[in-house]
């Protein structure tokens, strides 16, 4: 808004605070501000249709630099069309001051197409917007339906609420199926489990596979989603072939759990990708198996382990810890020794690669706002609604991935390094 602008809603502001006693004699004025604001708008986009009037970037183009009009001064064109005004109609709109009643131009020959607010619309641009937040706060869509008529006194119809968040469906298509960037340095992999209602009325645990990329600029961004009724290696398998047909690759690290199988599923998909098994899931693993009374002193000698220096650091903690600990609990040195190969695949990095890649708590944080959106959704209708609502989830939390990682300047460096002939060449202009 520029400083005229300003100043004059300040204006107005000071003279609706003298006219105004209540909040509902504040919200009268600014609907009726509103109403005829539109109106107005919509009157001058009949009068450009018209060409009685120029719109703002043709009028300056046609005028000479002397004769451009002032900041809020019309662009008078010539009357030559056949084509003229022919009435109003009345037209209820919707939005956030609630329902307003807007007499809408109408021209002779029937070309107009108003776009503030296109024919058949009958909501003001913005209000389908707080639809969909409200939908992606895993609301349902009787809950959509009252907070709007208590917020905005709007009654919106469970078909509407559907109409707009179908739009979303071709949106959700566009991006599960956009081409990606060849190259990831790391890509986190995990699922989550949501409850989904199938076509023959039984609910059923499924999982929603989440990738999340690492790019070369060392920002987050979610590479895909997918869903099947029970996680495994082998449709994760599907995941990373569907990442292939998409443009990805490579991958230099892919960190994951330890699901059984999964290693091999993305070195067949991606064979010269190091794979690194995230700590924290294996920590928590093996807790299982301790009584909280030795919980405390098992995490630390654990995280000896991961935290030496080198494998051979490494291998020697885990032998002190088998020795300490295997009388009590045997099953956690044999698990870390079973699975001792992508354990160790850290070792391979300097310090500043390896904070990136020991821990999935990236994606983590991907899963707990996944799970904070989808809470009050405990059963979701089909599979589509479900990937529908986890992607709003996703969406609106990427929005504050502005930043690379920590330590990524030194990390790239270093898979410069370690990755030379197949880092990208960048681009001479």
């Amino acid at each position: 808004m520029d400083a005229s602008l300003h100043a004059r809603a300040e204006q107005l502001a000071t003279e609706f605070a003298n006219q105004a006693r209540t909040a509902e004699d504040l919200n009268g004025l600014m609907r009726l501000m509103m109403k005829s604001a539109l109106e107005r708008m919509l009157n001058t986009e009949l009068d450009v249709h018209l060409g009685r009037r120029l719109s703002p970037k043709a009028a300056v183009a046609e005028l000479p630099s002397e004769e451009i009009p002032s900041a809020g001064e019309p662009a008078v064109g010539v009357v030559g069309s056949p084509n003229r005004r022919n009435g109003k109609s009345p037209k209820t709109v919707q939005g956030d001051l609630g329902e307003l009643t807007i007499a809408t131009p109408r021209d002779r020959n029937g070309t107009f197409e108003p776009q503030l607010i296109p024919k058949h619309q009958r909501r003001v641009p913005g209000f389908d917007e707080k639809i969909l937040a409200l939908y992606a706060k895993g609301m349902t869509t009787r809950d959509i339906q009252q907070i709007v008529q208590e917020l905005y006194g709007v009654d919106v119809s469970a078909t509407l609420v559907s109409e707009i968040t179908a739009d979303l469906d071709a949106e959700v298509t566009v991006w599960r199926t956009r081409t990606l960037a060849p190259v990831w340095p790391i890509v986190y992999f995990d699922g989550i489990v949501v409850h989904v209602r199938g076509a023959n009325g039984r609910v059923s645990q499924h999982t929603v596979y989440v990738a999340l990329g690492v790019n070369l600029e060392g920002k987050k961004e979610l590479l895909g989603l997918w869903l099947a009724e029970s996680e495994g290696a082998k449709f994760w398998l599907t995941c990373l072939t569907d990442l292939q047909n998409r443009g990805l690759s490579d991958i230099f690290v892919a960190c994951i759990d330890g699901l059984s199988g999964f290693a091999e599923a993305i070195h067949t998909a991606y064979p010269k990708t190091s794979v690194q098994l995230c700590l924290v899931h294996l920590v928590r693993a093996a807790l299982r198996y301790v009584s909280t009374q030795d919980s405390q002193a098992v995490a630390r000698d654990l995280k000896k382990i991961y935290q030496a220096a080198t494998v051979i650091e490494a291998e020697q903690a885990l032998a002190a810890f088998a020795q300490a600990w295997d009388a009590k609990y045997p099953t956690i040195a044999k698990m870390w020794r079973a699975k001792w190969t992508d354990i160790i695949t850290l070792f391979d990095f300097p310090p500043a690669i390896r904070k990136a890649i020991y821990t999935t708590n990236a994606i983590e944080s991907v899963n707990s706002v996944i799970r904070k959106f989808t809470r009050n959704r405990k059963i979701y209708p089909s599979e589509e609604s479900a990937l529908k609502n986890v992607y709003m989830a996703v969406r609106e939390a990427s929005s504050k991935w502005t930043m690379p990682i920590h330590h990524w300047k030194q990390a790239l460096n270093h898979f410069a390094i370690l990755f030379e002939n197949r880092m990208p060449q960048p681009i001479n202009n």
